[in-house]
């Protein structure tokens, strides 16, 4: 079997920038692998699933912006779940059971993070709806000052600050509501870093010590 690694944070945390670089560094090392995110649609082997599956992605991350706050909060919830589910039936899966490494890019995590904070929609209900996922042998969780997401992300989505407002201080004062709630749902499985003041290259060493630690992976940064 493969093994899943998970990586997690809130916006501007570098979740993108460190599963490439830990992607490339097992390929580096030989290990089979792959980068799973949500962008990802090809299912291996099977054309017609690959289109159905980016069809789901197009409804759910490539929609108008007036059409997705339209919709509605429990919709996205629902859509969502959709999205991870295939994802993880058609993606994940296989590939673990034929005894490749998966890095996730963006888990299901940040998603509950968000509707935690959100008083219009049961926390149980968005627990429930993700709790079949595969879990992860390893969740790295990049834990960012939410000042420093913002300078390094220099714009941000209403999305992004939850809809609360336009400004700097909108932005800071949702994602660390976020970060709090990513924080409750950490357990074994997951491994919080501070990166707030890390470079890439650094935070990439930390993880790879932590596989070899865990004795999950051996990878070399």
């Amino acid at each position: 079997m493969g093994r899943l690694i998970a990586v997690t944070g809130i916006d501007g945390a570098g979740k993108s920038t460190l599963a490439a670089a830990l992607q490339q560094a097992c390929t580096v090392a030989g290990l089979p692998v792959i980068l799973v995110g949500k962008r990802t649609v090809n299912v291996q082997g099977s054309p017609e699933l690959s289109r159905y599956l980016d069809a789901v992605n197009a409804v759910v991350y490539r929609r108008d912006a007036s059409v997705g706050q339209a919709s509605g909060d429990h919709y996205w919830l629902l859509a969502l779940a959709a999205w991870y589910t295939l994802q993880d039936q058609l993606v994940v899966r296989p590939a673990l059971q034929a005894g490749t490494h998966v890095i996730l890019d963006n888990t299901h995590h940040k998603i509950l993070a968000r509707y935690a904070v959100n008083p219009d929609v049961p926390t149980g209900l968005a627990q429930q709806v993700f709790a079949h996922l595969t879990p992860a042998d390893l969740i790295l969780f990049l834990h960012v000052a939410a000042e420093e997401a913002l300078r390094r992300k220099e714009h941000f989505t209403p999305l992004e600050a939850g809809r609360t407002g336009p400004t700097s201080d909108d932005f800071v004062a949702y994602q660390q509501r976020v970060t709090d709630a990513l924080l409750a749902y950490a357990d074994d499985a997951w491994a919080p870093i501070d990166v707030t003041t890390m470079k890439p290259d650094d935070v990439l060493q930390e993880v790879t010590g932590l596989l070899h630690e865990r004795r999950i992976l051996t990878v070399t940064a």
